[in-house]
């Protein structure tokens, strides 16, 4: 039974260390991207937009008023 803990306890490690290392890749990838601020104001529009757009259709799909 302790070895099933064992092994058990290894998954939050795993889940820890694939998502740093993530967000640690795409990170060096928009490094060069960053360093435009026409860049920058483009990606913080994109990523605005990608939650307004997933904020009402969740709202949408689950039938949530305002």
């Amino acid at each position: 039974m302790k070895e099933f803990f064992d092994n058990v306890l290894r998954y939050p490690r795993y889940f820890i260390s694939f998502t740093l290392g993530v967000f640690f890749s795409v990170f060096q990838w928009l490094r060069p991207v960053l360093k435009n601020p026409v860049a920058v104001v483009a990606l913080l529009g994109i990523l605005a937009s990608g939650l307004v757009f997933v904020t009402l259709t969740l709202r949408a799909m689950l039938g949530l008023t305002a």
